[in-house]
């Protein structure tokens, strides 16, 4: 047995990983509010799993989706790049651009992840990981560019869909393709039985793999869930029971209350398997959203707006690290940081060596878990040269500094600009008060843009204006 074990450890050296390398586990969370958790501040919502996930590692207070819709921050987490270096700044497949309706033609994007780009998944499995992809991918289809494409040795559920088409059993819905009159037909999953809801039936799987897999070796799970995307389906019992709460007491909709609560409850059920076998001072667990709240489910005050919107309700998320390599656990960080950072905060550490070339715009966030270090970053950068049909939405470049973040309108040349630190829900435009910093802020987004190749709009020669 002794020689076994030495043969395992040469053997896990040679690929590139350690003997007792910690496992990784990401839980990406679909449409996920600031505020829609407990350990954020919500009275209403129950989320006594991620809470204690929380308070057993840090919570970061000034994180941020690297787009106000998903496809760009899921692309930004897995590249370690902004979305407008990527050239993948829109939801997919996108379509909600209009001819007659729209001053300014969008900036050019790609339909799904770039096969040339090194993912997480792949840095991990070439070092030794097996790699398991649960939930929503969203980064592209058939043939070429789905999770096993992409770096990951398991992909359950994952295709180029953004929702499932139903939450419940057997998961198929229609989908109407937009700017056309077609529908396509879409099956997040292609198993379970009557009566199973998507989300238990895919944590379920999780705990799977993770229970029979051969502990010597170390693991990624990538756990996006569907949840809490549209269609808002939650189930009966805990609807009913957030129903019942007044209407003056709710934060959102019953449904969605309720697919939050099943969302905890697959926390849970991961975290409970890592306890069981042992694993959870060797697991770093991050857990993070992929955008603010949807308008119609959820509210976000104190922030302003939601999903869609680039004003700080559709961008800043919660942020949660906890396990390996965090050292003094139940504590806060106010650090702005953002999607791309969790590439090479997860390859610092698990040991392995930075990709400098390919996670070019995030930086680790080790220092942060360990209390060595604070990281070195002066902005964060966001371009969406784009239109959606959500509440408060533009096509906007941003950029925030410290505690000041600058909004340039892209459609109208216009901009605003707001103090986060003295006014968090961005109701004062401090652009006309403070022309001096507006310009240089202003002209750092540019000198950015320019660095990334961020694509422009451009004159629509078809607008009709009203």
């Amino acid at each position: 047995m002794k020689l076994l074990k030495i043969g395992i450890t040469l053997l896990l050296a040679a690929v590139g990983i350690a003997s007792g390398s910690p496992n990784v586990v990401l839980f990406l969370v679909d449409d996920l509010g600031w505020m829609d958790l407990g350990c954020q501040g919500s009275k209403y919502y129950q989320t006594p799993n991620i809470d204690a996930l929380a308070k057993s590692g840090v919570r970061f207070t000034n994180a941020y989706a690297a787009c106000a819709v998903c496809s760009p921050t899921r692309a930004a987490i897995l590249t370690g790049k902004y979305p407008a270096r990527l050239m993948l700044t829109q939801w997919l497949p996108a379509g909600r651009w209009n001819a007659q309706k729209n001053r300014r033609r969008e900036g050019r994007f790609v339909r799904s992840l770039p096969l040339e780009e090194i993912t997480i998944a792949e840095a991990l499995r070439d070092a030794g990981y097996t790699t398991w992809h649960i939930g929503k991918w969203h980064l592209g289809g058939a043939p070429f560019s789905l999770p096993q494409h992409h770096g990951f040795n398991v992909n359950i559920a994952g295709d180029d869909h953004g929702a499932p088409g139903s939450y419940f059993y057997p998961f198929k819905g229609t989908w109407r393709i937009p700017t056309t009159p077609h529908k396509a037909s879409k099956q997040a999953f292609s198993g379970g039985k009557e009566g199973d809801y998507l989300t238990d039936v895919l944590s379920a799987a999780a705990v799977n793999l993770i229970r029979k897999h051969d502990q010597e070796k170390p693991f990624f799970l990538y756990f996006p869930f569907y949840n809490v995307h549209t269609p808002l389906q939650g189930k009966k019992d805990k609807v009913d029971r957030y129903a019942a709460i007044p209407k003056s007491k709710r934060q959102g909709t019953p449904d969605y209350a309720a697919m939050v609560e099943s969302v905890d409850e697959g926390v849970g059920k991961v975290m409970a398997s890592l306890r069981e076998l042992n694993l959870l001072e060797n697991t770093l667990v991050i857990f993070t959203s992929d955008n603010g709240g949807f308008a119609r489910a959820t509210t976000h005050g104190p922030l302003r707006a939601n999903k869609g919107s680039h004003y700080e309700g559709g961008i800043r998320v919660p942020l949660i690290m906890a396990g390996a390599g965090v050292l003094n656990p139940d504590r806060t960080s106010t650090i702005p940081a953002t999607s791309s950072d969790l590439y090479p905060t997860i390859l610092e550490t698990t040991g392995l060596s930075p990709k400098s070339h390919q996670h070019l715009d995030g930086i680790s966030l080790t220092g942060i878990l360990t209390k060595k270090a604070s990281p070195d970053r002066k902005s964060i950068f966001w371009h969406y040269p784009h239109y959606n049909r959500h509440p408060s939405s533009a096509p906007v470049s941003i950029i925030r500094q410290g505690p000041w973040k600058l909004i340039e309108f892209l459609e109208t040349d216009t901009i605003e600009l707001y103090n986060l630190a003295a006014d968090l829900g961005e109701s004062k435009d401090l652009a006309n008060a403070q022309p001096k910093r507006a310009a240089e802020l202003r002209a750092e987004l540019h000198a950015w843009k320019t660095t990334v190749g961020a694509d422009p709009m451009k004159p629509n020669p078809e607008y009709q204006a009203p």
